[in-house]
């Protein structure tokens, strides 16, 4: 058993001192046999301080000193101090079962008062009553302390899962957000810079038409990246701009300047501007998500790829991406003779998770020669 610290020696000297204040004040209320010599008498207040002392043992032996108290007590009419004390350490640190066990050899002697027929006026009866509602009293204190101290724990243990759930969601709401933003970014880096590998013999004016565009990928992408860690590390201060449906122009236009022929078509009742906060960001996820999946995995360098997004309040948002894909252990197109860009497959599954909780559902797979990824979000009117 561990050592006590302060706290505990101080319970303890609290329950001596209750029990010891307890034996005195009732002193004048026992109901002493006729007849008891004085020596009995300070016996059995001398039995009674026992009582209290051993109460210090009452953290590693609470069952046997309950035990041996309420076995003690027809023979001593001091200890009843102790006697509380004790069952009420085992109802609060002992299982409802031994507390049971307890107060059934507790409140043993009942039948035994109530077979006397004990007379209204006697004080004995008054005084057997009253310790036997003590008992009662201890034992349900007792229980109430032991369920409330089972209640904290309870509680502290779902806030420390909630608090872990939490922090697991948001990094992975990170992991989302940087998948989305720097796998777009990265894409176009990688196919304007293997359009340059492949092709050294083009016009000066062409590789620097590439090489800017690489420029300017990269340092958007080191400013997604700063923002998503600026998020991270202070994530209260959640200002960030988010991406709205009608930037999914902005989307395309990157496409295109990276040689895919990108076919948009958005109509939206009044405007892209009127799509709600969370729906319009989805899909232009679902649209950044689809047009780096189709760079990742195209047929060739200048791809045709249809982008189309229809909506209206009430009737919900609809975004559907197609374009013709080489299925997995095909050979590429002998236009692109480069590598292809590694995926880690992760980007459908965080999308499928962001269009969920935003109370939409996706599809993706083969339709034909073309991979069609089809998202459905609601719009309420």
């Amino acid at each position: 058993m561990s050592r006590r610290g302060v706290r505990e020696w101080a319970v303890d000297i609290g329950a001596f001192l209750f029990a010891g204040c307890f034996l005195v004040l009732s002193a004048d209320s026992v109901a002493i046999a006729p007849g008891t010599s004085e020596t009995a008498l300070l016996m059995d207040q001398l039995a009674g301080g026992l009582a209290c002392a051993a109460l210090f043992v009452r953290r590693r032996l609470p069952v046997p000193l309950a035990v041996v108290l309420l076995l003690a007590e027809p023979f001593s009419h001091f200890i009843t101090g102790p006697i509380l004390v004790a069952l009420f350490t085992v109802a609060v640190n002992r299982p409802p079962r031994v507390t049971a066990y307890l107060s059934v050899l507790a409140f043993a002697p009942v039948p035994i008062f109530l077979a006397s027929e004990p007379a209204a006026d006697d004080p004995r009866t008054a005084s057997s009553l009253t310790y036997f509602a003590l008992l009662a009293g201890a034992i349900g204190w007792g229980l109430y302390v032991r369920s409330r101290r089972q209640l904290v724990v309870s509680l502290r243990e779902r806030a420390a899962r909630a608090a872990t759930e939490a922090r697991r969601e948001a990094r992975e709401d990170i992991a989302r957000e940087m998948h989305d933003v720097l796998a777009h970014r990265l894409s176009l880096l990688s196919v304007h810079a293997g359009a340059l590998e492949f092709n050294p013999g083009a016009a000066p004016e062409q590789v620097g038409r590439a090489a800017a565009v690489i420029r300017d990928s990269a340092h958007q992408a080191l400013e997604d990246l700063r923002d998503v860690i600026g998020v991270l590390r202070a994530p209260e201060d959640g200002d960030r701009p988010q991406p709205v449906l009608a930037d999914v122009e902005r989307l395309a236009d990157e496409s295109r300047q990276a040689g895919a022929r990108v076919t948009l078509d958005v109509d939206v009742a009044g405007g892209p501007e009127r799509a709600p906060a969370i729906t319009g960001r989805t899909a232009y996820r679902i649209v950044q998500e689809g047009l780096t999946n189709a760079r990742k995995h195209g047929a060739g360098p200048d791809l045709p790829v249809s982008v189309t997004v229809r909506g209206a309040s009430g009737k919900g948002l609809t975004v559907e991406i197609r374009n013709p894909a080489k299925r997995e252990g095909a050979p590429r197109d002998g236009a692109d003779t480069g590598p292809g860009i590694p995926g880690a497959g992760q980007g459908l599954i965080g999308l499928t998770e962001r269009t969920l909780l935003a109370g939409g559902t996706l599809e993706h797979g083969w339709d034909g020669p073309d991979y069609r990824l089809y998202a459905a979000l609601p719009w309420p009117s």
